[in-house]
């Protein structure tokens, strides 16, 4: 079957009509929906042999809680001058400079020069670059403690998950953990360090995760739950 996403329409409880788009994944379980705040669109992730017709009746039960998640995502905001922004979990509000070029945070201001109109554009590219030396630093003192084989950190902007490791290796984290408190981000690091030796969800795998952690997995795994959707909602 094919993998191309399908495009569809879904009502939601309050009676409006969301675009639902629908995509067959190989590794897929079972059906995943959920509701990407920016581009106002629920995505759908079914098993590669998984009925259509069965999907969308699926989806057409979850309509009050996609409504619900709708409601609570609320619309995209664009970084800009006078934004109180999350960072490291504390608000921060971004003020322009009209000198240089440099990003400085100094308090609770982030402070971005150059012309406003690319306050957004560069402040985005100081949060990305501030993640990926965060993380990177925290996975590889994580790793070497533990005598673990991390072989690089990258960064990128995923919607479904907040980390990624792979068999050879290489970890990827979402850029929008720096916006998270410190403790959600260092949980995540050691979730995804303690994949270098378990490729897996198993009871050994969560027991290492628990032994290597400097913060508390099921606290970080609650706050994600409950305000991780809201991290996406930032945009240049």
């Amino acid at each position: 079957m094919s993998t191309s996403p399908s495009e569809h329409a879904l009502r939601l409880a309050d009676g409006d009509l969301v675009p639902l788009i629908i995509r067959r994944h190989p590794r897929a379980r079972c059906m995943r929906l959920r509701y990407d705040g920016p581009s106002g669109q629920a995505r759908l992730t079914i098993p590669p042999r998984a009925a259509l017709r069965k999907a969308l009746r699926w989806a057409e039960e979850q309509a009050g809680w996609l409504t619900r998640q709708r409601a609570h995502a609320g619309g995209g905001i664009h970084l800009g001058v006078g934004l109180l922004l999350p960072f490291e979990g504390a608000p921060v509000q971004i003020v322009a400079d009209g000198g240089g070029r440099r990003v400085r945070l100094e308090a609770d201001r982030l402070i971005v020069g150059g012309p406003p109109e690319l306050t957004g554009q560069r402040l985005l590219r100081w949060l990305k670059a501030t993640a990926r030396e965060r993380m990177t630093a925290e996975s590889l003192a994580l790793a070497a403690r533990h005598d673990l084989p991390l072989q690089r950190v990258s960064i990128g902007d995923p919607r479904s998950r907040w980390g990624s490791c792979s068999a050879g290796g290489a970890i990827r984290y979402s850029w929008r953990l720096i916006l998270a408190p410190p403790f959600v981000r260092q949980a995540t690091v050691a979730h995804e360090v303690a994949h270098l030796r378990h490729m897996n969800h198993g009871p050994e795998f969560h027991a290492l995760v628990r032994a290597i952690s400097p913060a508390d997995p099921d606290q970080a795994r609650a706050w994600l739950r409950h305000e991780g959707a809201a991290l996406h909602r930032y945009m240049a």
